[in-house]
């Protein structure tokens, strides 16, 4: 198991806008394509302005395969287009849990 952590500082001001389009437009293609959300956060204290969604792939291979199918997605495309200059940084870690990690699956 695997997961992957991402954080995206959206634009001062745009929160509540860029939350209800990914809402409505993202969240089900990608809950289709990608499977096992554990959370989706906005920072409250420290760096303000960040989303952060945390993702379960069984593997690297696993993850690979599902970010192919949802980037071959014609709606993830479209929303894709309609999110453009929503972020002003983007950072991507993969996590891999330690034998004594909890496991919740």
């Amino acid at each position: 198991m695997i997961y992957e952590h991402r954080t995206y500082t959206v634009q001062h001001g745009t929160m509540d806008e860029y939350l209800e389009r990914y809402e409505k437009f993202a969240l089900p293609i990608q809950l289709k394509h990608l499977g096992r959300l554990l959370g989706f956060f906005v920072s409250e204290i420290g760096p303000l302005n960040q989303v952060i969604h945390i993702w379960a792939y069984d593997s690297l291979a696993d993850r690979e395969k599902r970010r192919a199918n949802l980037d071959a997605d014609l709606q993830w495309a479209a929303f894709k287009e309609t999110n453009k200059g929503s972020f002003t940084q983007q950072e991507v870690k993969i996590l891999k849990p330690t034998s004594f990690s909890p496991s919740y699956f």
